[in-house]
């Protein structure tokens, strides 16, 4: 159970505060819902049924500084994930953005990586799918540490580059 004020991560969304936990009628009966607003964009909210453990499944606790450092000093030890075939890899890295559990979006973020330098070798680029998957890995791991660690998204990558 979560309380107000908490700071979670809510599905690929991202970081996201506890604003309210109220009865609702959205369906002609009362149903208590956390009301969650992303700390990114100050325009959206979720409801999410406390009841129902498919939504509430995708609230994660922000990790703290220590959990932040211990899976950063894990990144060099992590093995790519690369598939060469596009659906394949399309479908694998979808269940990733989706599930947002923080080790596979780091081994994502190194393998796209990876990828990116040795195609960059041949003067190539990374399609635009696996660009988008990326940027969308990088955008739930960083501002989380951000938020986490109290600092600035652009100051996370060099964060990480201290740590490790």
């Amino acid at each position: 159970m979560y309380n107000v004020n908490d700071a979670v991560v809510y599905a690929s969304y991202g970081v996201c505060v506890i604003s309210a936990i109220e009865e609702r009628d959205f369906s002609g009966e009362n149903i208590k819902y956390y009301i969650l607003r992303p700390v990114g964009d100050k325009k959206n909210t979720f409801y999410v049924p406390v009841s129902n453990s498919v939504l509430t499944g995708k609230m994660k606790s922000i990790y703290s500084r220590q959990e932040i450092n211990r899976l950063i000093s894990t990144m060099d030890n992590e093995c790519c994930i690369w598939i060469d075939n596009d659906v394949k890899r399309k479908e694998e890295y979808r269940k990733i953005i989706d599930n947002g559990d923080r080790k596979e979006l780091v081994r994502l973020i190194k393998t796209l990586y990876e990828k990116n330098i040795e195609l960059n070798g041949q003067h190539k680029k990374l399609r635009s799918a696996d660009e988008k998957f990326l940027r969308d890995a990088e955008n739930i791991l960083y501002e989380e540490f951000a938020y986490s660690l109290n600092i600035a998204r652009e100051k996370v990558v060099d964060y990480i580059k201290q740590h490790i």
